[in-house]
Parts: structure tokens; C-alpha cells; sequence
């Protein structure tokens, strides 16, 4: 019987090591939406610079990306809180001149239990969507299911000079 109380210790000890391990986890444990950047002349992918994303009515309005960074893509978090979620796109050369673009998705929010190794996290259908015409020509949604795969869904296509 003596032998019997280690042993427990020991298997209990291991399930416990086994239920913090993550390695099963994927790399991505956010639903968050890629967007790509997009000539609306060529349908070529471009890097946009001297640009700013940022959240309106985030906490802050914080920006996401500043000015100072060149991309071709961007993250733009959903609010699990809400089911709407609006994101300004302000571009400035030589930082004059300010022209500013809205984007605004509504959507759902759905919970989603990946695993006890990973967790809970929210999946979101994109419902409709809305924006301006400044420089951003159109938006695509090539897919309105929102999940932790990391794949584009969202294509912005500006509009850009032919050079």
C-alpha cells in the first residue's frame, strides 16, 4: 500500500505537468482579421507608407501602425464586446496634408472552445461592411468567417498612381 501513495503522487504530478503544457496549441490563438493591400489600377499587391491605423471609439484610439512603417498587410482586431468595429486609415506624405478612410464591420461574435490545451476564443462572421472613398477604392471579403488561420479576408484596394 505504501508503494501506492508515490506512485499517485507521481501520475497526478504528471497529469497536472501534461494539463499546463501548450505544445498542442497552434501558433495563432486570435481571431484576427488580415487585411492585404491592393492597387485598384493593377490588382498587384503593394506596401503602403507614410500611413496611420488606428481603432475609432478603441480605448485610447490608439494606432495600431504608425506612420513611420511601411506594410503591405495589416491586423485589425475585432471588439468581442461589440458587433461593430471602425477603422480609420490616415494617409499623410511628409506628414501634411492629411486624407483619412473609414472602414466599418459589422459583425457576430461566437465563442469558441479550441481545446483545454488552448483555451477559448471568439470566432466572428462578418455581417456587412462599409467605407469611404478617399483613396481606398473598394474592400473584398473573400471570406466573412473570421477564425485563428492566418489568411488574408479582407483586401483594400487603394487607389494609386501609374508610374
Amino acid at each position: 500500500m505504501r508503494s501506492l501513495i508515490p506512485l499517485a503522487a507521481l501520475l497526478i504530478a504528471a497529469a497536472v505537468a501534461h494539463s499546463c503544457n501548450t505544445s498542442g496549441c497552434t501558433d495563432n490563438q486570435s481571431a484576427l482579421p488580415l487585411a492585404g493591400y491592393y492597387s485598384s489600377s493593377s490588382g498587384a499587391e503593394i506596401s503602403v507608407a507614410d500611413m496611420t491605423v488606428s481603432g475609432q471609439g478603441a480605448p485610447g484610439d490608439s494606432a495600431l501602425y504608425g506612420p513611420s512603417e511601411t506594410r503591405s498587410e495589416v491586423y485589425l482586431p475585432f471588439r468581442s464586446d461589440a458587433d461593430r468595429t471602425v477603422w480609420l486609415f490616415t494617409y499623410a506624405p511628409d506628414g501634411s496634408n492629411p486624407v483619412t478612410d473609414r472602414i466599418e464591420f459589422t459583425y457576430t461574435s461566437e465563442p469558441y472552445f479550441a481545446s483545454e490545451e488552448c483555451g477559448a476564443m471568439y470566432f466572428y462572421r462578418i455581417t456587412s461592411m462599409t467605407h469611404s472613398t478617399n483613396l481606398i477604392d473598394s474592400v473584398v471579403i473573400t471570406d466573412s468567417l473570421i477564425t485563428n488561420v492566418n489568411n488574408q479576408r479582407i483586401k483594400i484596394y487603394f487607389r494609386t498612381a501609374d508610374i
